[in-house]
């Protein structure tokens, strides 16, 4: 028999769960007088798009979906390997869009975005209905010449911030004085192309510090590579002799991997590590294919307002979209974030989209603590694609003297700590 007390407690309980389900019909429908856009992807994209979306057009529901709580990003993820930082530092979470600017965050993975119904798909089962979306998926691995999935506990190649920092920097650490690091740096186009060298300029200065009669080989997979003047430059002057590159065409190629191993065959030997950091090569996140926005790798967009060509009402930002000649980097991300979230809410208000619209990209890498160097550039979107415009942006000058490199390794903790005050303060 059912007491007073008893129910009460089972009232309670009812009005609890009648609001929660509320709560989750409120997020599944449209609402009615107001436009929603989902936002699919929390990293420099998708955090970025949802809390400019809500300082141009305030009155807009955004509902950003990513499945983690908290977010490590890959730039500054070098200094954690070579233990010029803590992983605390990389950490970033999304409180402040919650509670600051209103944003609705949703943990949950998402199955699919669905063109046909405009909604959104969550793993669980649930439905978001949008007006426009948003999807920043970032980057996956191809898995090939013997370096499958799991391989990553034996050969890391810590080109997603988190675990894998971790794992790379603890095996970093573990090695012996005299031991052979060996990089494969992956093949065109992939995410953060200064990435690769970066790493290992700050891996050579941890072990010039701690295990200096080691060496490192680097095998890439192809001829060239971002900033390869200033930072071959630089090895040159910090670490002679203990970086040895090889290009695709001089013995860089892999044939085959064993991670286990960690053993690389190429056509002139095989290369035997003491750690061994494979970085695959790359495409366009799982979601995206899952989709249906890919053609090839990537995902084709209308570069003015990064709108799918594929499917429409879908926005692909970041490093899935086909959007050369802008590089795949964290600040391409961020500053496809702001047009796309600047385009959207004119063309949900019924105005001509911004035309053409500019954008950038600014790159620092740090070859020491106290040694930086960059690239940047300036952009226009147009029918076509994206073109640089002439004589905006630059590079690092070759032959600058230590002031000139002290100072720029101070502007690339700046840049760091401004990109991720503009993103998630």
């Amino acid at each position: 028999m059912i007491n007073r007390r008893h129910f009460n407690k089972i009232l309670v309980g009812s009005v609890a769960l009648s609001f929660a389900a509320c709560s989750s019909i409120t997020s599944v429908s449209l609402p009615t007088d107001k436009k929603r856009v989902v936002i699919v992807g929390g990293g420099f994209g998708g955090a970025t798009a949802a809390k400019y979306l809500k300082k141009f057009s305030p009155e807009t529901e955004v509902i950003l979906i990513e499945q983690n709580k908290e977010y490590y990003t890959c730039p500054f993820g070098n200094t954690v390997i070579a233990g010029l930082n803590d992983i605390e530092y990389i950490k970033h979470n999304y409180k402040t869009l919650e509670s600051k600017y209103k944003i609705k965050v949703i943990h949950e993975k998402v199955k699919k975005v669905d063109g046909e119904t405009n909604t959104v798909i969550l793993e669980n089962g649930e439905k978001i209905a949008y007006h426009r979306a948003i999807v920043s998926p970032g980057i996956d691995f191809k898995y090939e010449k013997g370096y499958v999935k799991g391989s990553e506990q034996y050969s890391p190649h810590a080109y997603k911030a988190g675990a894998q920092t971790l794992l790379l920097r603890k095996q970093l650490e573990e090695m012996k004085d005299g031991g052979t690091y060996v990089m494969v740096a992956p093949a065109n186009p992939f995410r953060c192309p200064p990435g690769p060298y970066e790493r290992i300029s700050l891996v050579a200065n941890y072990l010039k510090k701690n295990k200096p009669n080691s060496k490192i080989i680097i095998l890439d997979q192809k001829n060239k590579f971002s900033k390869q003047g200033l930072f071959q430059e630089g090895w040159e002057k910090l670490y002679k002799d203990m970086i040895e590159w090889r290009s695709a065409e001089f013995g860089g190629e892999v044939l085959e991997v064993d991670p286990k191993n960690r053993i690389i065959k190429t056509e002139d030997e095989d290369v035997k590590a003491d750690v061994l950091n494979y970085i695959p090569n790359q495409k366009a996140g799982k979601l995206a294919f899952d989709s249906g926005l890919t053609d090839g790798d990537w995902c084709p967009v209308n570069t003015k307002t990064f709108e799918s060509k594929l499917i429409k009402n879908i926005h692909v930002i970041g490093d899935a979209s086909i959007a050369s000649k802008m590089p795949k980097s964290g600040f391409s991300a961020n500053s496809q974030a702001k047009i796309a979230a600047l385009q959207i809410v004119r063309l949900l208000k019924n105005k001509d989209i911004v035309n053409p619209p500019k954008l950038a990209n600014t790159c620092y890498s740090l070859i020491a603590p106290n040694y930086g160097i960059t690239v940047a550039a300036v952009y226009e979107a147009h029918e076509d694609g994206i073109i640089a415009v002439p004589g905006a942006g630059g590079l690092s000058p070759m032959n600058a003297d230590e002031s000139y490199r002290i100072q720029e390794a101070e502007y690339a903790v700046a840049w760091y700590e401004n990109q991720m005050a503009d993103i998630f303060s």
